[in-house]
């Protein structure tokens, strides 16, 4: 049977969008793998089903797959397409929306214009930072600025998790970073049991980073959200940005506050781009 899906993306972040309340997926790794070709599928960096959920407190939950078809707790820009898919869909009319996910419940804060969701804040939880959670083959109580060796380089590295694993590497600039190279190697470096989503970040000023991400299972994105809340958290551990900043990523920009609660906050937009029937189900 064809599944009903949605394109959509946050800030150029790009998935496929199934609605578990409308249909079933058997495999969505497989599905996964084929949606996400962008030569042949519909093209994105993966795969996101919405479903019914059965956890306490939680209005709908979310199921993310990358594009190789590996499953991932969470992602930051996914997350709010969703939270404008369930509103919009009827799923939950609810402006303050809480949603299942493989990094726990996170609640999320709608701004509604003409009953369309433009942008959301996400309350993104409170990072890890021990070593053995992230995880990280390291010792010690944090990695902050700890030396990552590549074959060809030693790059300076900051670990955090924010649901799923994170490595922000602070550089001079942007334009030197090899990423397709550099990526790959960091992502599946034998210090990352679990693999790892590598992002090089130039300091602009306390307020204001720009970034780019090389994301676990996907490659290069346009952006990634919780990949920006790790930046954010980082550059406080680094004293080189201040507790709330704007990072800048190719697909646009996320604005980030590391409250005094302990927990990192996101907010940025959620677009639809269109909608189509998947033909075969696999």
């Amino acid at each position: 049977m064809p599944i009903p899906f949605t394109k959509m993306h946050g800030l150029g972040n790009d998935y496929v969008y199934v609605s578990l309340f409308e249909t079933q997926v058997p495999d969505p790794p497989a599905l996964a793998r084929a949606v996400s070709d962008r030569h042949r599928g519909i093209g994105g960096d993966g795969l996101i089903l919405v479903g019914p959920t059965e956890a306490a407190g939680a209005h709908v939950r979310m199921q993310m797959f990358n594009a190789d078809g590996s499953e991932s707790e969470m992602c930051g820009n996914g997350i709010r397409c969703v939270a404008k898919l369930a509103y919009e869909r009827g799923y939950a009319r609810e402006s303050a929306l809480r949603v299942q996910t493989g990094a726990g419940i996170l609640k999320l804060d709608l701004e509604i214009v003409d009953d369309k969701v433009e942008r959301v804040r996400v309350n993104m939880g409170m990072p890890v930072l021990d070593p053995r959670r992230i995880p990280v083959m390291l010792g010690g109580e944090r990695v902050v600025s700890q030396p990552l060796p590549l074959r060809e380089a030693i790059l300076g590295m900051t670990c955090v998790s924010m649901g799923n694993p994170h490595a922000v590497i602070f550089v001079d600039t942007l334009d030197e970073v090899p990423l397709t190279k550099w990526g790959p190697e960091i992502e599946r470096h034998p210090l990352f049991p679990q693999r790892v989503n590598a992002h090089f970040v130039q300091v602009i000023s306390r307020e204001r980073v720009h970034m780019v991400t090389w994301e676990r299972g996907s490659g290069p994105t346009q952006a990634c959200g919780t990949g920006a809340a790790a930046v954010c958290v980082a550059g406080v551990l680094n004293d080189v940005t201040s507790r709330s900043v704007v990072a800048r990523l190719p697909g646009g920009e996320l604005q980030l506050e590391w409250d005094p609660s302990d927990h990192v906050f996101m907010t940025g937009p959620a677009t639809e781009v269109f909608t189509g029937l998947w033909p075969d189900g696999s």
